[in-house]
């Protein structure tokens, strides 16, 4: 059933994710030259696709059943390196001599990365897209919190299943045609000392 709802949602997302990168490709004239409204305003739609993605798989395999939260590992070693990357060859892209794009591609040749950004600026909208998903993949989900007062009533937590395991203390049977062996003294953590 796991498998079915997460078919489902997983669907979704990506008709949602496909309509809001139709939309925002639709926002950008055909001829290339797109405002400085337009262009961000594809980018935000693109980058929100990559965000619905990431959340249908978060809604859609729902396996911890608590609620979303932001993993700070996640944000910081996986989320910020790609919004600073991704984010520069997307700012590098916007059309016209606007104060952001045209200084991100001067800081660009001062560093000597004018041919790397150069070629990453014609993917800008699938770095959009995977700025949002890499947000996305920032939620994480708790097992269920339990209430203040559970806890202080003194709920018991589920036990552990039991396992099939003998004492130490329980004599071992002695099988027919077996000699029995004698008792081992028990083991204090010291070696025995020659006499």
């Amino acid at each position: 059933m796991q498998g079915l709802t997460r078919g489902a949602v997983t669907l979704i997302g990506v008709a949602v994710a496909g309509f809001l990168i139709w939309f925002g490709a639709s926002a950008l004239p055909g001829d290339g030259d797109a405002t400085q409204g337009e262009f961000w305003w594809a980018v935000a739609l693109i980058a929100a696709a990559g965000l619905v993605m990431a959340l249908s798989q978060l809604l859609g395999g729902w396996t911890k059943w608590g609620w979303p939260h932001i993993s700070r590992n996640v944000f910081l070693l996986g989320f910020l390196p790609a919004l600073i990357a991704g984010g520069w060859a997307v700012a590098a892209a916007e059309p016209g001599d606007h104060w952001l794009g045209s200084h991100v591609r001067e800081w660009s040749e001062d560093i000597g990365l004018e041919s790397l950004v150069g070629d990453l600026v014609k993917a800008w909208p699938a770095l959009a897209f995977g700025v949002g998903l890499v947000l996305g993949f920032t939620l994480d989900t708790k097992g269920p919190r339990r209430e203040p007062e559970e806890a202080a009533a003194g709920v018991p937590e589920p036990e552990a299943p039991a396992r099939d395991v003998e004492p130490d203390d329980r004599p071992v049977p002695i099988r027919e045609g077996e000699t029995p062996q004698p008792e081992a003294p028990p083991r204090s953590g010291v070696p025995p000392r020659d006499e």
